[in-house]
């Protein structure tokens, strides 16, 4: 079977970016970003935050669902599957039915706090969007920090890409997971 990759991580460091960057080295591919189900919420959407709700985390729950169900579709019909979304160790279980794949790669980008800070701020500029972001990004920061080196030992492959451009990221996933491809 083809590789499916999870690629999880802070806001703003380049999840969606990478995961498309991975997904075009493979000859018959997909990516699907998690944040693209969510946004299809057209009235009501719950936007993450420092308190979660029972809305919000439904509707996250309903995204990575229809993400994991439309990525094993897509992996029985031949293509290499990529991820992508926002860490959230509390939810870990919503991809509960995707972990017991054995083609699965488990992938968290995880550059240095300030470059994740340092990418908000080009990308976002002085948007309000901005602020968001930066919240988050000290939120998962201050739990990822606490649990990498378990989750490293569990098997999730951490990418510490602060000084790698994308294509360098990406072989650094490829050489760790797939022997280079």
């Amino acid at each position: 079977m083809e590789p499916i990759f999870l690629v999880v991580g802070p806001p703003a460091v380049g999840k969606s970016t990478t995961s498309r960057a991975m997904a075009a080295r493979f000859p018959k591919s997909v990516h699907i970003p998690v944040d693209d189900f969510r946004n299809m919420v057209i009235s009501g959407i719950k936007l993450p935050s420092a308190e979660w709700n029972d809305e919000l985390a439904q509707q996250v729950a309903l995204a990575r669902s229809s993400a994991v169900h439309m990525a094993f579709l897509y992996q029985q019909a031949g293509f290499s599957v990529v991820l992508d979304d926002f860490w959230d160790g509390d939810h870990l279980s919503d991809y509960q039915t995707l972990f017991s794949s054995p083609d699965l790669h488990r992938i968290i980008l995880f550059p240095r706090q300030g470059e994740a800070h340092q990418r908000n701020l080009k990308r976002s500029g002085e948007s309000s969007v901005r602020d968001y972001l930066d919240l988050g990004i000290q939120i998962v920061y201050q739990e990822l920090s606490a649990e990498v080196e378990i989750l490293e030992q569990e098997g999730w492959v951490v990418v510490d890409s602060t000084s790698l451009d994308i294509e360098e990221t990406v072989s650094n996933i490829l050489e760790r997971t797939t022997s280079g491809r």
